[in-house]
This record gives structure tokens, sequence and C-alpha cells, in this order.
């Protein structure tokens, strides 16, 4: 039995650049076991899975070591898929997520993404992450990450934190960020507890990113860069309890998975 895989570079306008993901498109759900050792055999920050069904398609993501609320970057590459491979006609995808209902709107090569916007509360910072990133913060807000924002954009360039102790953060990982120098903000994200040491563009981070800095800057349209090795550009717009991510993809590769040997008596 065999099932196709593309690795598709998201938030990017060539290969090698922004965040790689890998889609497996499916007929059929398969076991959870299964997709969950895909995302491991892969080793990549994230595999989407995605299934059609009445109103669109059920997408699903998995990191190496769990499966996760919300992707965005694999969410652009399951839609760029969907679009460019697939030949689906329509001009809006409708995926059914564990974070609702995710549209995501087609504009000739830039993808939409509809997201839910998530709120932050201050907090005091724990010492774990104070002592992973090696340098205090100016201000620390807790959603689904922990955003510590510094003074500078070249503070969070420069940062080189302890990985091994950011693995013991409480919630899923710690998001750094400032304003930018020739962008609105820019920011570089670390989830070791769920296998990412250092992801290198995080649509879902920017969920929570988008709102502080259109607050603190008081415009509703962003760009923002997220300054890893790889780089990659993303576009905000907050849209009351919504945020409008937008960029574009590249398809790096097309493969198959033999998973006969997972199914020695057949499905």
């Amino acid at each position: 039995m065999k099932i196709k895989q593309y690795q598709i570079d998201a938030f990017a306008k060539q290969v090698f650049k922004g965040n790689p993901a890998a889609v497996c498109p499916l007929n059929q759900w398969l076991e959870d076991e299964l997709l969950q050792s895909i995302a491991q055999e892969n080793n990549l920050s994230e595999t989407a899975f995605f299934v059609p069904n009445e109103n669109g398609f059920q997408l699903r993501w998995f990191t190496p070591l769990a499966e996760i609320d919300l992707c965005g970057h694999a969410t652009l590459a399951s839609a760029h898929i969907i679009f460019n491979i697939l030949g689906y006609q329509m001009d809006v995808i409708e995926f059914e997520t564990r974070s609702g209902k995710l549209p995501v709107y087609r504009n000739g090569a830039l993808l939409s993404m509809n997201f839910p916007a998530i709120p932050l509360k201050p907090c005091t910072p724990p010492a774990v992450l104070i002592d992973g990133l090696g340098l205090r913060p100016i201000e620390v807000m807790a959603g689904d990450d922990y955003i510590a924002v510094f003074e500078k954009e070249l503070d969070v360039r420069a940062l080189s934190p302890d990985i091994a102790t950011l693995r013991e953060l409480d919630l899923r990982g710690v998001c750094i960020t400032a304003q930018g120098l020739n962008v609105d903000f820019i920011s570089r994200f670390f989830a070791p507890k769920l296998g990412i040491p250092e992801d290198p563009v995080t649509g879902s981070s920017h969920c929570e990113l988008a709102p502080y800095w259109a607050s603190r800057l008081g415009k509703t349209m962003l760009k923002a860069f997220q300054a890893s090795r790889r780089g990659g550009e993303i576009v905000c717009t907050v849209d009351g309890d919504r945020v409008i991510l937008e960029g574009t993809a590249v398809t790096f590769m097309e493969a198959e998975i033999d998973i006969g040997s997972y199914y020695p008596t057949g499905l």
C-alpha cells in the first residue's frame, strides 16, 4: 500500500526558504499511530494529513512527537497542493480542524488563511524561561505559548537559547519578538517539547503576535518576518477575533510512502 506525500516550502517564493511541511492527501483516515509514525519518520516540524468530506476537507497536523491544535505553514502547504496540484476549482477551501473551520482563499499565487486570534495575558515569566533564553525580555505574555518581547531586533536575531532548558516549559513553546527595522515586527519560535528546537516560520504564533503588535503599533495590517536561518515573510491582518495570514508556497518534492509492511494482511 502506498500513499502520496508532498514536501512544500511554505511562506516562501523559492525552494530552500520558508518552512518545509510534509503533506499527505488521504481518501480515508489511517490509524493515529501510523499518522504519528509518518510524522516522526519525516522529522519535519509538521506533517499534515487531509481527507475530503462533504464541506471541503478535514485537516490534521502532527509534529514528530504529537498531534497539535493549529499549524499555519502546513495549512498553507495543504492548500497549495489542493489548489495547484489536485486541481481544485473553487477559490476557497474549507478546512475542518481541531481549531474549528479554517477557510483558505486563493488570490493568484497568494493564499490567505483565516485563523482565530489567540488572546494573550501578561504574566510573570517562569525561571526556566529566563534561564533558557539567557536574556531577560522587557515584557512576557502567555497564550498558547510564551511571548517574550525584546527591545531591539538585534536582540531577537542574536539570541542563542538553551534548547534543553526550554524543553521544560509548561506551555507549547516560546516566541521571541521585537519591532522590526524593515518590517513591523520580527520573531523566532522554539518548541523543543514538541520536537521542534527552532521552527523556521510559524503561522500559528502570528495569531498571537499580530493582535499584540496591531495594538501596540496602532495598525491592523502588518508585515512580519520570522528571523530563522531559512527565514519567512508573513502579511498579517487583524480583523476582530480573527487573523488573516497571507503567504506563498512552492513545491519541493513529490514522493510515495510505502506502508505495505505496516499492513501485512491488508486494510
